[in-house]
């Protein structure tokens, strides 16, 4: 049913597992062990770029399968996104898998765009099962929207360093001890940032838009929430997310933290101000936070991936960066293991 103006709730929608891959820095991060997959060269055993994205999307699905004893023909839909022009490596996955595909691209809000997507279609008894997956790739998105690695540009310190990896779920209406109850689709929110070096002030104030919509879509309050995680706005927007928040009478400075900035250890080379990317909420989503709702330490989380809508084309005409963000409500399902 849907809520207000911009959110849905769900009644049975369950989490029934989850798979991710991700490269080797985020290996090396503070949840590499926590990873499906992990890769020890950005390759990821494969002759380019784009066909390791392509091939970390696909152990993220199979490993999501595996993990529930399902086969491809049993999912009947799967939804999925990349940064890639034409968003290949979801598209590429799709023609391998043959499950029935819908394409969605909100840039790196489309971890969440996916899953409140086809919790709808589950919902709505559309499907039976669906998947929701995402990928990056450091170089790939190098290549396609800055300049290559091997160009060796250099950046400034609100930069952030795309996540290699993919995250996927599968969903359905089986009980689980995980429910998605509901889910809050963003506005276009374009504050007139024209910087491709500092995409976490141009994705904070659609955060903060779609944050707002929530809270008063479903009549809740940030503290009726363990953890309020944003997608990749790292030490540059995050803090103007919160301050955002505190004009429009929010308060989340207690149980907020950024996908961007959990999924590197400080202390990492060239991470810059976090990580970003469509993998970068979906591998801390999947591969650590849905842990930590299973094991009790959470019961309630909200995800709020975040995008930023530009393209090359675009930045080079001088246009500024629309952004978006979406959001989705995790429970833990109590008795159910």
């Amino acid at each position: 049913m849907k809520l207000g103006n911009q959110s849905w709730k769900f009644s049975n929608v369950y989490l029934q597992s989850v798979g991710t891959a991700v490269g080797p820095k985020e290996a090396e991060g503070p949840f590499g062990d926590q990873f499906d997959v992990t890769y020890q060269n950005l390759h990821c055993d494969e002759d380019n770029w784009e066909l390791a994205e392509r091939k970390l999307l696909e152990d993220a699905v199979n490993n999501c399968l595996k993990k529930k004893g399902m086969t491809q023909d049993q999912v009947d839909v799967f939804v999925a996104g990349d940064l890639l022009n034409q968003i290949v490596s979801a598209t590429y996955n799709a023609r391998t898998n043959q499950i029935p595909f819908l394409g969605v691209f909100g840039a790196c809000s489309s971890s969440m765009e996916s899953l409140a997507v086809a919790s709808s279609l589950v919902e709505g008894k559309f499907v039976n099962y669906a998947i929701a997956g995402v990928s990056s790739h450091n170089a790939t998105a190098e290549r396609q929207f800055r300049y290559p690695t091997e160009y060796g540009g250099q950046k400034p310190g609100t930069a952030t360093a795309t996540v290699t990896g993919a995250g996927a779920a599968l969903i359905g209406r089986e009980v689980s001890d995980i429910r998605i109850s509901a889910a809050t689709i963003g506005k276009v929110v374009d504050w007139g940032i024209k910087d491709p070096f500092d995409m976490g002030s141009a994705m904070a104030p659609a955060a903060a838009d779609t944050l707002a919509a929530h809270f008063s879509d479903l009549a809740v309050k940030p503290t009726d929430y363990d953890l309020i995680v944003t997608g990749d706005l790292s030490s540059v927007g995050s803090p103007i997310l919160r301050e955002l928040l505190l004009e429009k009478g929010f308060d989340i400075t207690n149980n907020h933290n950024d996908c961007g900035l959990m999924i590197y250890r400080p202390d990492q080379k060239e991470v810059f101000a976090g990580g970003s990317g469509c993998a970068c909420s979906a591998v801390v989503t999947y591969g650590h936070l849905i842990d930590l709702l299973r094991k009790g330490m959470y019961n309630k989380i909200l995800v709020t991936a975040t995008g930023c809508l530009h393209s090359p084309v675009m930045i080079q005409q001088k246009e500024s960066m629309p952004a978006i963000a979406h959001a989705v409500v995790f429970e833990r399902v109590g008795g159910v293991s």
